[in-house]
C-alpha cells in the first residue's frame, strides 16, 4: 500500500524491553530533530517548512498500551518551541504535557529536552504537534497506541491494513508573522487543504500564478491502494489551524469506532465531520466494484454576515489494485468517482455526527454527583492597544485603536513571560507568573448568546465586546467532579469552537442549538454511555456539556484548538491541588527542564 511512511530511516527508533508494572512494557526512543527545510508545494519549490525530521507529516510513534515513550527534541530551527502529546493523560507527569509558558519554557535554538511519558490506560489514535505559535501547521504526528494483547484484541475486526490520514493546510506566509497578526484582522488564509502533507489535484498550478519555481500542473495526490472484500482502519486527525473538515468516500461506507483514543459503539456513516484537535478510528470496507473512488475533505464554515474564507479541500486516491480485463479497462479507463459532498455552508450534519457518537461501556460510570458547575461562553472581543478595557465614553478609537480577542466569559487568556504556570504551581507561588484572574463561574452579563444580529459590527454587539485580558485560572481540589457547559456565541462571528482539555478526558453528556437552558437541558443528559472524549465540538449557535473528574495533578491547558481562536485569547488553565497521598502527588520537574532565557517576545504562544 503507498501508505504514509510511519517512520523515517534516518530516525534511530530503540525498543529496550523492560518490566513495568501489570506487565512487561517497552521504551520507544526516538529522536526529533526539528529544523527549516525548503519544500516544493503549490506551485513553489523554495517554501521555507519548519518541520521535524525532514517529514510531513513527521514520524509517527507507534507503541503498545503501557508503554514508555522517549523523545529527544534537538532544535535546529530559529524559534523556541515545545512539542505537546495530544490526549495523553501524562498522569503524574504534567513536566510533559509541552505548552509553552504554561508547563514549561520553550527549547530554545540549538538546545536539546528530552520528554518521558507513559501510555497507560490508553488505547487507538492520539498525535503530537509544537504548541508555540502556529506552528502545528507543520509540526506535527501520529501517536498510534495498540492493546497490549495485540490487535486481535481490538473490539472489532482485526483490519488488513492501518492507514494514518492527517487533514492539514499549506500556509505561504510565514507561521510566526501569522500568528501575531492574528488579532490585527489581517486577511491570512492557507493556500489550501492538505492530506498527508499533499495538496492533491484539486490545486492546480495553471490557474494559480506561477514564478520560477513552477513544475507540472497538478500537485500530486496522496493514493491508497486496496484489495476487494479486505478491510482497512482509517486513523483520522484533524491536524488544521482553521476548518472542521467533512470526509467522505465515493461509493463506501466509514464504521466509526473509536475517537480520541477512546472506543465509541460502532456505528456506520457515509460521512465523517472532524474537527481541528479531534481524531477518529474508522474502518472501511474494500466492497466496491474495482475501480479508482476519490476520498473527499472539505472545510465547513458558517454562511455570511460571518466572514468568508475560500473554499478549502482536498482529495485522496482509493485504488483498488486488481487487473481488469482488456474490455474492463476500456470500460473504466481513466474515470474517478467522486462523492457527493455537503454545501460548505452545511455545519448541522457536523452536529448529527457528533451527537450520533455513544461510548463503549468498558469506560468507568459518569459521576452523578457534581462539585462545581461552570457556564463559559465562548466568544469574540474587542482590547485597545496597550491593554485599555474600551467603555462607551473612552472607546478604543480615542485611544490606540483595538484588537481582536477571543474570550472565555469575557476574559482573554495572556501567557505568563518570565516563568512557566507549572513551575510557579510547583514551587507553591503562582504570583510568580504575575498577575493572575479566577475564571468566574458564569460570563458577566447573560444576554441571548445566539442572535445572529450580534455577528455584523454594529449597536446590537458593542455593549459585549469589552474585553479583560488576563492570565486566567482556575483551581480545584483533586478528585473533584466537575461539569462544564461550554456556549458559543455570535458576537462579531457564530463560529463553532473545539475545545481541547490537556491531561484528562471527559464525557461528552449532550450538545444543542441555541442558548442551553438548564431547565429544559439536564433532562437530555447520557448518563449511560456518553462518549470520551479530549476534545469536543461546541456547535455554531448551539452549546456542549461536559463532566470530568480533577484526578491529575498539576496546571492543565484548557482552550479552543482553531489556531485563530487560540492565538487571540481562547484559553484557561485548570490548576488541580495534590491529592493526600504520593501517588496523586505531582512528582519533581526533570533535571533538564528547559529555563526561560530571552526570546523573541513577537511570537503569540498557542
Amino acid at each position: 500500500m503507498a501508505a504514509m511512511a510511519l517512520s523515517a530511516t534516518s530516525v534511530a527508533v530503540f525498543f529496550f524491553l523492560a518490566v513495568l508494572s501489570g506487565g512487561d512494557a517497552a521504551v520507544v526512543e526516538h529522536t526529533f530533530v526539528v529544523s527549516q527545510v525548503k519544500m516544493n508545494r503549490a506551485c513553489r519549490g523554495d517554501t521555507l517548512v519548519t518541520v521535524v525530521n525532514g517529514q510531513l507529516p513527521g514520524p509517527a510513534i507507534e507503541v503498545t498500551e503501557g508503554d514508555s515513550v522517549v523523545v529527544h527534541l534537538v532544535n535546529k530551527s530559529p524559534y523556541g518551541l515545545t512539542i505537546h502529546w495530544h490526549g495523553v493523560k501524562q498522569r503524574l507527569n504534567c513536566w510533559a504535557d509541552g505548552v509553552d509558558m504554561v508547563t514549561q519554557c520553550p527549547i530554545q535554538p540549538g538546545r536539546n529536552f528530552t520528554y518521558r511519558f507513559n501510555v497507560a490506560g490508553q488505547e487507538g489514535t492520539l498525535w503530537w504537534h509544537a504548541h508555540v505559535a502556529s506552528f502545528r501547521a507543520t509540526v506535527h504526528g501520529a501517536l498510534i497506541i495498540r492493546p497490549r494483547s495485540g490487535v486481535t484484541s481490538y473490539p472489532f475486526p482485526e483490519p488488513h491494513k492501518e492507514i494514518p490520514i492527517f487533514i492539514g493546510e499549506w500556509w505561504e506566509v510565514d507561521l510566526v508573522k501569522l500568528d501575531t497578526t492574528l488579532g490585527d484582522g489581517v486577511d491570512y488564509n492557507p493556500v489550501n487543504t492538505t492530506i498527508n502533507g499533499k495538496l492533491g489535484d484539486l490545486y492546480n498550478c495553471s490557474v494559480h500564478l506561477c514564478d520560477s519555481g513552477c513544475e507540472g500542473a497538478l500537485e500530486d495526490n496522496f493514493i491508497i491502494e486496496v484489495e476487494q472484500g479486505k478491510t482497512y482502519l482509517l486513523r483520522i486527525v484533524n491536524a488544521a489551524l482553521f476548518s472542521e473538515y467533512y470526509l467522505k468516500i465515493a461509493g463506501h461506507r466509514f464504521t466509526v469506532v473509536a475517537a480520541d483514543a477512546n472506543y465509541v459503539k460502532p456505528y456506520t456513516t457515509d460521512i465523517i465531520a472532524i474537527a481541528p484537535g479531534e481524531s477518529v478510528d474508522a474502518i472501511v470496507l474494500a466492497d466496491a466494484p474495482p475501480g479508482k473512488y476519490y476520498m473527499v475533505a472539505l472545510g465547513n464554515q458558517q454562511p455570511p454576515p460571518d466572514i468568508q474564507i475560500p473554499p478549502l479541500s482536498s482529495r485522496v486516491l482509493v485504488k483498488y489494485n486488481y487487473n481488469p480485463s482488456k474490455e474492463q479497462a476500456l470500460t473504466l479507463g481513466a474515470s474517478v468517482m467522486a462523492p457527493e459532498m455537503p454545501d460548505q455552508h452545511n455545519t448541522i450534519a457536523s452536529f448529527y455526527f457528533h451527537g450520533n457518537m455513544t461510548g463503549s461501556f468498558a469506560h468507568l460510570p459518569v459521576p452523578v454527583h457534581v462539585d462545581e458547575h461552570l457556564f463559559i461562553s465562548l466568544a469574540l472581543g474587542v482590547i485597545c492597544r496597550g491593554g485599555h478595557v474600551p467603555s462607551p465614553s473612552l472607546p478604543c478609537s480615542k485611544l490606540n485603536g483595538s484588537i481582536l480577542a477571543a474570550t472565555m466569559n469575557n476574559i482573554s487568556f495572556e501567557f505568563p513571560s518570565n516563568v512557566s504556570l507549572l513551575e510557579a504551581h510547583y514551587r507553591g507561588n503562582m504570583s510568580n507568573a504575575g498577575m493572575l484572574h479566577k475564571l468566574p463561574d458564569k460570563p458577566p452579563i447573560v444576554y441571548n448568546f445566539t442572535d445572529r444580529a450580534m455577528i455584523s459590527e454594529g449597536s446590537e454587539e458593542a455593549a459585549l465586546e469589552s474585553t479583560l485580558i488576563a492570565t486566567t485560572v482556575r483551581r480545584f481540589r483533586f478528585n473533584t467532579t466537575v461539569e462544564i457547559v461550554f456556549q458559543s456565541t455570535t458576537v462579531l462571528q457564530s463560529d463553532s469552537n473545539p475545545m481541547h482539555l490537556h491531561g484528562h478526558d471527559f464525557f461528552v453528556l449532550a450538545q444543542g442549538l441555541g442558548n442551553y437552558n438548564a431547565e429544559r437541558d439536564v433532562g437530555r443528559y447520557n448518563l449511560v454511555d456518553p462518549p470520551v472524549r479530549n476534545t469536543v465540538l461546541v456547535p455554531s449557535s448551539g452549546w456542549a456539556a461536559i463532566r470530568f473528574v480533577t484526578d491529575n495533578p498539576g496546571v492543565w491547558f484548557l482552550h479552543c484548538h482553531y489556531g485563530f481562536h487560540m492565538s487571540i485569547g481562547m484559553a484557561v488553565v485548570f490548576e488541580v491541588d495534590n491529592g493526600q497521598t504520593l501517588n496523586t502527588t505531582l512528582a519533581p520537574p526533570p533535571a533538564d527542564l528547559p529555563i526561560c532565557e530571552q526570546h523573541d517576545s513577537s511570537v503569540a504562544y498557542e
